[in-house]
């Protein structure tokens, strides 16, 4: 299954993000041009795209930074559009996100996952992360 780095903000893109986010997030805002051009220039983030007959099925965002112990990695944003669950392409946006990481020498790869989501927590213990015993903290600005 193909799985591709985005390179550029194209219309394609933008349409897919349109019709794939809302089935990750029922709260999120529609993503706008301005916003997934910054994605897709930016040095520390990177949107891998997955398709089925040539048609955007799957979206992964991976960011990758310097902290002072290490190059580390955090996946956000993984969704697979319902109609091409099942065919593998979590597991193919997964795997090459952590490629992609390794290869820019980060040292970890986090991410998290609403319990709720059964299938893609099977996936990720499947894939071989670990769930960690520490307590996750936001603070809306």
């Amino acid at each position: 299954m193909p799985v591709e780095i985005a390179t550029q903000a194209s219309g394609e893109l933008l349409a897919a993000c349109h019709r794939l986010i809302p089935q990750l997030s029922s709260s999120a805002k529609p993503i706008t041009n301005t916003e997934l051009a910054e994605i897709v220039s930016s040095e520390s983030t990177l949107m891998f795209v997955a398709r089925v007959d040539n048609q955007i099925v799957g979206l992964l965002t991976l960011a990758i930074f310097r902290i002072p112990t290490a190059v580390r990695a955090w996946i956000e944003d993984v969704v697979v559009d319902s109609s091409a669950r099942g065919l593998g392409v979590g597991e193919a946006l997964n795997m090459a996100a952590i490629a992609e990481a390794t290869r820019r020498g980060a040292k970890t790869v986090d991410l998290t996952s609403r319990p709720s989501r059964e299938a893609a927590n099977k996936l990720y213990k499947r894939l071989g992360f670990v769930e960690r015993d520490t307590n996750v903290y936001r603070f809306d600005t």
